[in-house]
């Protein structure tokens, strides 16, 4: 299973931008999938993540409330709506696969090539 993910950009504090996770290939595979971001100096973390069904989804507190995950079945594609962006979203973001619906690294693989998302205060 191959996960591209693009939607990144530059924008300012307070604004919105959607991320896509699209799978490629003409079968479609289930399972979770979880978004992850890494800034400089920092290490991956856990963003978000939606389980195969799409009716159950995980965040990372710093994001709760903010970014919504959600799937399109049709189009294969998982997306992660951030709203009220702030400075420190900032990083890279990555989509991979899990199957189990979990916020642990180690459980994701099929790891997509990241995009970036700049935060400008």
């Amino acid at each position: 299973v191959q996960l591209q993910a693009s939607g990144g950009g530059l924008v300012q504090a307070g604004d919105s931008l959607t991320l896509s996770c699209a799978q490629l290939g003409r079968t479609y595979t289930p399972g979770t999938v979880g978004w992850f971001r890494q800034s400089p100096g920092k290490e991956r973390e856990f963003v978000a993540a939606v389980n195969s069904e799409g009716d159950r989804t995980e965040y990372t507190d710093s994001v709760q409330g903010r970014f919504t995950i959600s799937r399109d079945f049709a189009a294969k594609t998982v997306y992660l709506r951030m709203s009220n962006l702030k400075p420190e979203d900032t990083a890279v973001y990555s989509c991979a696969r899990s199957i189990i619906l979990s916020t642990r690294l180690f459980n994701y693989h099929n790891w997509g090539q990241g995009t970036l998302v700049t935060v400008s205060s």
